[in-house]
């Protein structure tokens, strides 16, 4: 489908009715009216699409599914391996790089070129790669891939240009590392095994060249077949048969013994004096039976033989445990004269090396750590010392610890936050950690000059909150959160409480953290709120919890008899319901005793507790179970902390808190926002028995023809009461907040199915429900226990819960981590809408306001509905549910703003954003003075502004007339907990960014940014003009959006789930840069993508990792300056003396000449059709992002340079050594000149 992008070039004004859908609101982009514009409005918008390019910055975290691990001992940098084809060098703290192979193929090797600055890497498609390290981002000089053999095993000689590759059929290749040529010379596995041997030895499975002779290469064969091959006689010195498959091979330095490692967890010693049988077999946890045979053991992975000068050699090996000990845990063995050390690791060995100070394998080794690869961390043992601890690892390899489950990143932070976090969570460091300096400290990093504060924060499935410093594209944590210490641990057994046993109740799902006031909510998975607030003292405090109940028998059908004719938005000193709080609460305290489900899902703590300084949890805000059904999730969260409000809303409704007061102001379903302004006139809907309503809830409406409607409403739309929550109880502390920029309004699913597929708030496994990954709703096509039959739900079929017998109302929390499903993207756009996404995968019907513009608007619902693998009934019961108008809360915010078109001064307001493309203004009445703010209650009037966009609402953003960001109003921090001062008394210092403060000459009024899925549009508060208007896509849909500054200016940055990255001017929303970036292939980035200030923004691109990204020029242009260099000219270390003894009776080990062998003079082309070279990019791939500007340019000619100057820097070192061999030659001359002078003819 053609896309027709547009951008208002004229200023359109709408009529009154088009604030609810008018022709000039809702036509398409660009379309201008005859109506006048304002004339106050004059915008000068500096930003053009030369300020925007997207390129990837930093990688943080572990390695997805690492598998292989090199060292560079000069260097002292780390090369680490992972199965998608990804490569991570590490060297000292700030220098991270991360490489991708184009392929995608597993890194099956990695070899380094010893202080050459450069890797070679063997792959699972047969492919070789050599790296260039010499320049900040890595690049491929040459590839050679193998089209006949499978490469098993690589080995690259010190100091050599060499390269032996071993294959699967049991042949050994040698390349040349200069040109990536093969060469003709091979080591044939016929030729290596004796001639009468009937069967294969098997895949190569250890390389190494000897320590007494590099002319000796050791092969060995995985059926246990091990053999020295002369290299310049071509042949083999000795042969090895050993019954048992050989795993790994490692010599003694002085070349005269090597060990292997066996498959019955064995390690043999064998001596080169006599091959024929092995000089010492042990089983090192093997013991004897008392039948006097061997325990059976595990394979011995990888064995490493390493000799030291005072003291015992080392023998480190993995694996090689009994059998019988189930259970245990992977552990890393150290050997160590007599004495054994087991280690044991929480995951997995995938890798391990012995790190050495000597690069030459001919020399006493003197291992001083052991580096370590899980599966899951990164450990460095320290070998020095006898207890064998551990280095604390200066990497963020930890941001896995446990699964994420939500980002969010705030850029230009103040100052002071990063100090005081580090200062507080360093006194919960652990300890017990080496005392010596972290050993891969190679590279060079220098903090650069364009930086400025930046802070990560990761939630995660256990409830932990982790705030990490991201300054200077680093990653260093600086503070953790545990928020499961709030609740009672649930004990089993006790009734209902059992069923809420659950392994993850308290993963986090979106966090809200205001850095000027330090006021910090967390919402969790389970329907519950958190409001922390910092304070630098412990305290002995007790934790108040609200409980709320949001939600009502979504089949009730309200009579007049039932509803009182009290106003939608009630004020203070109204008829309320009665009110329902606790201060603090038991899960059944405060509600009715007849209902025993009206119950929170977790239990908080309802004694004083001693909490440490740092964040401490002063409210809990958690919404109740509804007859056995449990609380729709929450979507959406908004806190204030100038107004003392915090607002959230899910599926069911709206809820605000006032937190000061510890008071419920408002609670009340989506429909009833509106009162009777309902911009979709709701239909009559197919009718269903009536159930009895809730005791103790008093329903409100806002007049007769409220009631009215709600007659005709759907019986599957739920009618949630509206309470008005008061108490008296009040707590003086202040709390200040930010924009919950990092909630994720937009994953949430409109379950419209009763029966089996009852409402789920709480998410399950994806791979068991393909239940939505942020789990506001769940699909309706799960089963509800296993092996029952879906029962079809009819007009009048029973009503089902989800849930089977004692079925917990959520099972694991289904962190972004783990998501790994596969969404069928087109070639071009991906899916079209984000129903059709949720139809491919949960069978469910979502209704959008995009439906209202189409002449069929449910025809593709039944398309999708036939390819879906679900079935699902299509009566006109459930056709009538397809169709039904429930709405979710997608998005909050507070700000200063115009509830109404007559307001002449900006109030209070919450802007409210649904699922149905609805924007509602309510305004708000709160006491300035902070006695009266105390104590008088917050008034929430009616709404007066109802606007209308395509798709669910995701953002919204305020300007002044001048086209600069309002920023939310906040309270400045104070420490609640410090000593009184009396002559300084604590009183509330409150920031206010009201749009009337900065505007004297343009008058009064400002911009509202609303952002959708669909569309991005800019209105003139208060007149509620629409001033511009742009259709964000057609084919997609808009997965978050954010307004951000950049370069001095501000922006609208949207992430599509076609996988485009674009910005939008502000406010005439002209596209500025549009770039197809990353096709959401899982829905882990869709939960975790996040933009900030400076360009910057973030996503989990593997279960343990966060990939950084810029879309900033300017910050692409100083990415060379802030990455770290991998390379630093080092000398290579000279070789020892081995003394004349040595030299002469230990072979001739210096004197082979590899070139006269292998090279082509000697040995031939290898053959054409065995490898075929592909000549790289020579550098130029980390330079893609910046190859169009001047940036570009410069990097093209600095690399040329350093090519050059390398070159150079050859041609003098042969040209020296030419003159040294033409000095010696004149010398030998003179000297034969000489000699021969005085002698006669026949003296000769």
């Amino acid at each position: 489908m053609k896309k027709f992008r547009k951008v208002l070039d004229g200023l359109t004004t709408s009529s009154p009715g088009g604030t609810i859908g008018s022709p000039s609101c809702g036509s398409a982009a660009g379309t201008p009216t005859s109506a006048p514009t304002p004339k106050d409005i004059d915008i000068q918008e500096t930003l053009v699409a030369e300020n925007f390019q997207l390129c990837k910055t930093v990688r943080h975290g572990f390695p997805y599914q690492p598998t292989a691990l090199a060292f560079d001992p000069v260097q002292k940098i780390l090369a680490i391996g992972s199965r998608t084809g990804g490569v991570r060098i590490l060297g000292r703290p700030g220098v991270d790089c991360y490489c991708q192979h184009e392929s995608g193929a597993a890194v099956l090797q990695l070899q380094f070129l010893i202080n050459e600055g450069a890797l070679v890497s063997a792959c699972a498609d047969d492919t070789l790669h050599l790296w260039n390290l010499r320049q900040r981002r890595p690049a491929v000089l040459h590839s050679l891939k193998f089209n006949r053999e499978r490469i098993t095993f690589c080995h690259l000689p010190f100091q050599s240009k060499w390269l032996y590759v071993g294959t699967e059929r049991g042949n050994t290749h040698i390349v040349n590392i200069e040109s990536f040529v093969l060469s003709g010379y091979v080591i044939m596995w016929n030729k290596a095994i004796e001639l009468s041997t009937k069967t294969h030895p098997g895949p190569v499975v250890h390389l190494s060249d000897s320590p007494k002779d590099e002319g000796k290469l050791l092969i060995g064969f995985e059926s246990g077949t091990v053999v020295q091959w002369d290299l310049r006689g071509k042949k083999a010195d000795f042969r090895i048969y050993y019954d048992e498959a050989i795993h790994s091979v490692s010599w003694h330095h002085e070349g005269k013994q090597f060990m292997c490692s066996h498959s019955d967890g064995s390690l043999t010693l064998w001596n080169l004096r006599n091959t024929t049988k092995p000089f010492q077999v042990t089983f090192p946890h093997g013991k004897i039976q008392k039948d006097g045979r061997k325990e059976s053991c595990k394979p011995i992975l990888k064995v490493e033989y390493k000799t030291s000068r005072n003291s015992e050699p080392f023998v480190v090996f993995s694996g090689g445990l009994s059998y019988d000990k189930a259970g245990r845990r992977p552990t890393l063995t150290i050997m160590h004269g007599k004495a054994i050390t087991v280690l044991e690791m929480d995951y997995p060995i995938v890798e391990f090396m012995v790190l050495c100070d000597t690069p030459y394998n001919n020399e006493v080794q003197e291992p001083y750590a052991v580096v370590v690869l899980l599966e899951k961390d990164l450990i460095v043992v320290d070998l020095t010392q006898s207890n064998f601890p551990v280095f604390e690892n200066p990497y963020p390899m930890d941001v896995h610890e446990s699964p994420v489950t939500c980002t969010a990143y705030f850029a230009d932070c103040p100052p002071d936050i990063i100090p005081i976090l580090y200062s507080i969570g360093a006194k919960h460091k652990k300890t017990g950690y080496s005392q010596k300096e972290w050993p891969i400290s190679g590279g060079t990093w220098t903090l650069g000059s364009h930086t400025y504060p930046e802070i990560i924060i990761t939630g995660h499935a256990d409830g932990s909150i982790k705030f990490w410093d991201a300054s200077a594209i680093t990653l260093q944590m600086l503070y953790k959160l545990k928020t499961s210490k709030v609740f009672e641990k649930p004990k089993p057994g006790e009734g209902r409480a059992a069923d809420l046993v659950e392994e993850d109740p308290f993963a986090v799902q979106m966090v809200s953290w205001c850095p000027q006031s330090r006021i910090f909510c967390v919402v969790g998975i389970s329907a519950h709120i958190i409001l922390y607030r910092f304070s630098k003292y412990d305290a002995n405090t007790q934790i108040v919890s609200l409980d709320v109940r949001l939600q009502c028998e979504s089949d009730d059908v309200i009579t007049p008899s039932e509803n009182e004719n009290n106003p939608c938005f009630p004020e203070p000193g109204s008829h309320s319901p009665q009110p329902h709080h606790q201060y603090p609460a038991s899960p059944s305290s405060g509600t009715p005793e007849g209902n025993k489900d009206s119950i929170p899902c977790l239990k908080v703590k309802d004694r004083v507790v001693r909490v440490p300084p740092g964040y401490q949890a002063e409210l809990v805000i958690q919404l109740l179970w509804v007859d056995g059904e449990p609380p729709q999730q929450i979507t959406t969260l908004d806190i204030n902390s100038a107004y003392g409000l915090l607002a959230f809303g899910n599926c069911s409704g709206l809820v605000v808190v006032d937190y000061l007061q510890k008071t419920i102001l408002l609670c009340m379903s989506t429909l009833d926002l509106y009162g009777a302004a309902d911009p979709y006139q709701r239909l009559t809907r197919s009718p269903r028995r009536n159930r009895q309503s809730t005791s103790g809830l008093t329903e409100l409406s806002d007049n007769q023809q409220s009631i009215d409607m709600e007659r005709s409403k759907s019986p599957t739309s739920v009618h949630y009461p509206t309470s008005l929550h008061n108490d008296p109880r009040v707590l003086p502390e202040p709390v200040a907040s930010l924009r919950a920029s990092h909630c994720s309004p937009v994953y949430y699913l409109l379950d419209n199915v009763k029966g089996p597929g009852r409402k789920l708030s709480l998410p399950t496994d994806l791979k068991t429900d393909l239940d939505h990954v942020n789990g506001h709703c769940t699909s309706p096509t799960s089963q509800p226990s296993a092996g029952k039959p879906r029962v079809p739900m009819g007009p009048e079929g029973p009503r089902l819960t989800r849930r089977g017998p004692g079925r917990p109302p959520f099972r694991k929390a289904q962190s972004a981590a783990c998501m790994e499903i596969s969404l069928p993207v087109s070639h071009t756009e991906g899916y079209a809408s984000r129903r059709a996404m949720l139809q491919q995968f949960h069978g469910v019907t979502m209704y959008s306001h995009d439906e209202h513009h189409t002449q069929s608007p449910y025809c593709w619902s039944e398309r999708e509905s036939r390819e879906n693998s679900f079935s699902r009934s299509r009566s006109s019961s459930v056709s009538s549910i397809d169709r039904d108008t429930k709405e979710a809360i997608t998005t909050l915010q507070f700000g200063e703003s115009y509830g109404r078109k007559t307001d002449a001064l900006p109030t209070p307001c919450l802007w409210v954003g649904t699922s149905l493309g609805v924007v509602v203004v309510i305004p708000m009445s709160i006491p300035t003075e902070q006695e009266e703010r105390m104590e008088e209650p917050v008034t929430i009037g009616p709404s007066g502004v109802v606007l209308l966009l395509k798709g669910s609402v995701l953002r919204f953003g305020f300007l002044d007339c001048m086209g600069g960001l309002i920023q939310s109003p906040h309270e400045v921090w104070r420490d609640l907990n410090a000593p009184e001062d009396p002559d300084r008394p604590r009183r509330r210092k409150l920031i206010n960014f009201s749009p009337s403060s900065s505007q004297d000459t343009c008058g009064e009024g400002h911009l509202a940014v609303v952002c959708s899925e669909r569309q991005a549009k800019v209105f003139l508060m208060p007149s509620q003009s629409c001033l511009f208007v742009h259709n964000i896509t057609e084919s997609s849909f808009v997965l978050r959006a954010d307004v951000v500054s950049v370069c001095n200016s501000v922006c609208l940055a949207c992430f599509c789930a076609n996988g485009h990255i674009m910005t939008l001017s502000l406010p005439s929303l002209r596209p500025l840069v549009n770039v197809n970036y990353l096709p959401l292939t899982d829905m882990r980035i869709a939960r975790t993508f996040c933009f900030t200030n400076g360009g910057q923004a973030l996503y989990l691109s593997s279960p343990t990792e966060i990939q950084r990204i810029t879309y900033s020029q300017e910050m692409c242009d100083n990415l060379q300056e802030m990455l770290g260099e991998l390379f630093t000219p080092i000398e290579t270390p000279e070789a020892q003396n081995r003394g004349f003894l040595k030299g002469f009776f230990g072979g001739n080990a210096h004197t082979f000449d590899r070139e006269e062998l292998f090279g082509e003079a000697a040995a031939g082309k290898g053959s054409r059709s065995l490898a075929q070279h592909i000549p790289g990019q020579g550098g130029m791939e980390g330079m893609k992002v910046a190859a169009s500007g001047v940036v570009g340019d410069l990097a093209r000619a600095r690399i040329a340079l350093d090519e050059r100057g390398q070159r150079l820097g050859e041609l003098e070192d042969r040209t020296a050594l030419m003159m040294t061999s033409a000095d010696t030659f004149s010398k030998h001359a003179h000297e034969l000149m000489l000699k021969c002078k005085d002698k006669k003819w026949y003296q000769f």
